[in-house]
């Protein structure tokens, strides 16, 4: 059991809500937004009826970690994730808001997501397995599922409001948002996760894949800056394996909701409202996870 419940929602008054997603809470402070990371978890693409207790401490702080280390490679949205340093009108939230918010600059979202795969997993595994590519590269034949790539890959996929994201070519993302900008975010992407995978590598934990989203600032002008936005190698947007049990040839253990996963598959449950609540067990299990993960990443306690 825990000692404090999971929050699963907030309602801050004087503030504008911008928008409510699967995980966060995005409200219109000024000329920028309060993103609010919730302990909500959701599976095969809807929200359950239990949290996750701090779940959304780990993205938020992580997140942070992670933008600190990568600011010389692309410029970020966050601001600050002190609620001190909040406008007065999000500072008066402070108890709830400390160490699951970040103030962050607006910026004109790239409606892709950007992949790195730098191990054949998940839809990637299925894809090979049926036709020998991933979003329309080809692989080297006779791979194996979990087996680690020759080289990391640049994966887009489209952006979907409600169930499934769409995986797409290199190509196709170019004609949705213009080859040049294709070109950079590829480069932004597997930069960033190179240099995260091996950060996490000496750290215990092998990054199969992750997604990143990316925001422009200056749009309407000759100068167009790409920023790094929403979260950054979280269990949320990655695959976490432990590296000590690694073993290619079939799915490996991970620092994410796997354990939720199993228990909705072990209830054969129909993936159909109404959506379950999770035993204690699975709950607890679970957040023993996230929790693992931000600590061996950044070798510091949860705030």
């Amino acid at each position: 059991m825990f000692s404090t419940a999971p929050l699963l929602t907030t309602a801050l008054e004087g503030l504008t809500l911008h928008r409510r997603g699967k995980v966060r809470d995005v409200y219109e402070v000024g000329d920028d937004l309060l993103i609010v990371a919730t302990d909500r978890i959701s599976a095969f693409d809807y929200v359950l009826g239990s949290g996750i207790p701090d779940k959304g401490k780990v993205l938020t702080q992580l997140s942070a970690f992670w933008f600190d280390r990568m600011g010389d490679l692309v410029p970020h949205h966050l601001i600050t994730g002190d609620p001190n340093q909040y406008p007065e009108s999000a500072r008066v939230y402070a108890e709830v808001l400390q160490g699951r918010s970040m103030l962050v600059r607006r910026t004109d979202p790239v409606p892709i997501e950007c992949v790195a795969r730098g191990y054949l997993s998940g839809s990637g595994w299925k894809e090979y397995q049926q036709t020998g590519n991933v979003c329309g590269l080809r692989l080297p034949r006779g791979l194996r599922e979990s087996d680690r790539l020759p080289e990391p890959i640049f994966t887009p996929a489209t952006k979907a409001e409600s169930g499934h994201d769409v995986n797409i070519s290199e190509s196709e993302a170019a004609d949705l948002v213009g080859p040049d900008l294709v070109a950079r975010l590829k480069t932004l992407t597997l930069e960033i996760y190179r240099r995260g995978a091996t950060h996490a590598e000496s750290k215990g934990i092998i990054v199969a894949d992750t997604k990143f989203e990316f925001g422009l600032v200056g749009a309407r002008t000759p100068a167009v800056d790409v920023v790094l936005i929403d979260e950054v190698l979280t269990p949320d947007s990655s695959r976490f394996w432990p590296r000590a049990a690694y073993e290619p040839g079939h799915g490996q253990p991970s620092f994410d909701k796997q354990f939720v996963r199993d228990y909705l598959e072990d209830i054969r449950w129909n993936k159909q409202p109404p959506v379950p609540s999770l035993p204690d067990e699975v709950v607890q299990r679970t957040r023993e996870k996230y929790v693992e993960a931000f600590r061996l990443l950044t070798g510091r306690e949860l705030e």
